[in-house]
């Protein structure tokens, strides 16, 4: 009987030990990315408001040497050009959102390893 009690309490240390480890794992991967997306957060503001000065001043500029017979033209086409611009960034953006693999991939992973493992 004592063979079988400690043959449970054996199984219920690897289990609990793996679960440690897991979350651990889990955790680790959490923190990653938490960090990742601060990051990103942070770099995107910054080109955000460093591009929209660049394109404020430009755009500012280049109405002001449009003669005065065109200034409207040049006001449009500025317009215009930051419209597809802002397409073109809207559609980047999509394609890096769907590159990136989904958040806690190696947690689930190893999960799923622990499942084949572990099943009869």
């Amino acid at each position: 009987m004592t063979g079988v009690l400690h043959s449970a309490q054996n199984l219920l240390a690897g289990l609990l030990l793996l679960g440690r480890t897991r979350f651990e794992l889990f955790s680790t991967e959490l923190q990653e990315e938490i960090a990742r997306q601060a990051a990103t957060l942070l770099y995107a503001f910054l080109v955000l408001v460093l591009a929209a000065l660049a394109a404020l001043f430009g755009a500012i500029a280049l109405i002001i040497a449009a003669g005065e017979d065109y200034r409207l033209m040049a006001a449009i086409a500025v317009a215009a050009l930051f419209a597809v611009l802002a397409v073109a960034a809207a559609w980047s953006w999509r394609n890096f959102a769907r590159a990136r693999p989904p958040a806690f991939h190696a947690s689930l992973a190893q999960l799923e390893r622990d499942y084949d493992a572990v099943k009869p």
